[in-house]
């Protein structure tokens, strides 16, 4: 990748919202989940970053470094739908997209009638739209629902509001440590999940897809070869080692820590979060985030149609 090339990114600019809010504590008596969807890793060492030609150096990908991580449980896949609908049933929690009253979907997937209500687009990255009424339950905006998608990955979800999930849940977001290890599945320094080959054959000999991204030209063009051309299900595509679920590809997760680029990761700038693992937006051509070592940052009240999330817990 050119160093102009990677100015171009499939996050929308930060773009500073109209209000400020503050973010409500979420009380709970008890943890309101377990850990019967969770997967318990064992820790250890790992290497962590990547050096290859595919890295994007702007995003401080590198250097590969030995890591320790404590044993720690993972979800299985990236929250959902239905059990973010239940942490918000049993809270009334309002999340920053409602809050702020729009947030950015991608281009292709905005009716018509909702092109109408928009707030224009996201700078360069021109296929982003600021979509009036777009939140979690409308994920493309007015007139669109989840009733079908309660297996899916909620979406329009800010840092802030993953914060506030894994409050009410007795759970927390995993460091960009703690991701990229699980993520990993125990292999070592491979470029995804399942190995290097992006589409490794089958069974039957044929090429198989194992994450949700972009097949076509980007943004114009979405062949859907893998199935889908929007978020797929969490649990579409085959697992990990460890028996994790499309950690790349489908949404960005957000994860616990400040975006950092030194080789330290150190920051005392809060003013963007670490997300991981790439989208159904992701194509080779300008974003191959789709990779384990793979990183970039948003603002922590960012909300977009391709940004979700998924917990941790830490031993005791």
């Amino acid at each position: 990748m050119t160093e102009e090339a990677q100015t171009c990114c499939c996050l929308p600019e930060s773009q500073p919202r109209l209000s400020s809010t503050t973010i409500p504590l979420i009380m709970a008596s008890a943890p309101a989940e377990d850990t019967r969807s969770m997967v318990h890793l064992t820790g250890g060492t790992f290497l962590m970053g990547s050096e290859g030609p595919e890295i994007w150096k702007a995003d401080g990908e590198g250097p590969i470094r030995e890591v320790e991580v404590a044993p720690f449980w993972i979800d299985d896949c990236a929250v959902t739908n239905a059990r973010f609908a239940a942490f918000i049933e049993a809270t009334g929690y309002e999340t920053e997209a409602e809050r702020f009253g729009w947030s950015y979907v991608f281009y292709k997937h905005v009716s018509a009638a909702n092109k109408d209500k928009t707030r224009g687009y996201s700078g360069e990255a021109n296929w982003w739209l600021g979509v009036e009424g777009a939140m979690w339950r409308r994920p493309e905006g007015p007139g669109s629902d989840i009733k079908k998608r309660l297996d899916h990955p909620v979406v329009h979800v800010s840092w802030n509001d993953a914060q506030a999930f894994c409050q009410w849940a007795g759970k927390q977001l995993p460091t960009e440590t703690q991701w990229e290890y699980a993520a990993r599945g125990g292999l070592v320094q491979q470029l995804y999940p399942w190995g290097n080959e992006l589409t490794p054959k089958g069974k039957n000999g044929k090429p198989e897809h194992r994450c949700n991204i972009w097949q076509g030209k980007f943004p114009t063009l979405d062949t859907g070869q893998d199935g889908w051309t929007n978020t797929a299900p969490v649990k579409t595509f085959k697992p990990n080692a460890f028996g994790l679920y499309q950690m790349s590809g489908n949404t960005w997760e957000w994860c616990a820590d400040p975006f950092a680029t030194n080789p330290t990761r150190t920051t005392t700038n809060l003013s963007r979060r670490v997300v991981k693992g790439g989208s159904f937006l992701c194509h080779v051509s300008y974003c191959n985030r789709y990779r384990c070592a793979a990183r970039t940052g948003n603002t922590p009240d960012s909300t977009t149609s391709h940004t979700g999330f998924r917990c941790i817990r830490t031993e005791a």
